[in-house]
């Protein structure tokens, strides 16, 4: 059974930066493409794609995010990152990291918080 144990998360300012990472569990590391995801707080708010890094390298963000986070891997050591940047309050949510496709038992996610 793969574990998905996400962690970086925290309470910063508008405007700063935070760096997420995601150690994987799985011996297949380097033949996955990986994505983060999000979940804001709101009630019956749904899981958005943030961004994707395939196992060649290649990326991909979605519109919300695009040229202020960066997804990057470390093959060696089983962990994906998510480089965050110009932190905005509507990044507000619940981080989590998978596969794609994803792995049937999500990670506990880390919280990001953007408030002054």
């Amino acid at each position: 059974q793969v574990q998905l144990v996400e962690s970086g998360g925290g309470l910063v300012q508008p405007g700063g930066s935070l760096r997420l990472s995601c150690r994987v569990s799985s011996l297949r590391f380097n033949a996955y493409n990986w994505d983060w995801y999000r979940q804001p707080p709101s009630p019956g708010s749904s899981r958005e794609l943030v961004a994707r890094i395939t196992w060649r390298g290649n990326t991909d963000y979605g519109d919300s995010v695009k040229g202020r986070f960066t997804i990057s891997k470390d093959n060696a050591k089983n962990t994906v990152y998510l480089q965050m940047t110009s932190l905005k309050p509507e990044d507000t949510a619940v981080y989590y990291c998978n596969r794609n496709p994803p792995f049937p038992d999500w990670g506990q996610g880390t919280q990001v918080t953007v408030s002054s």
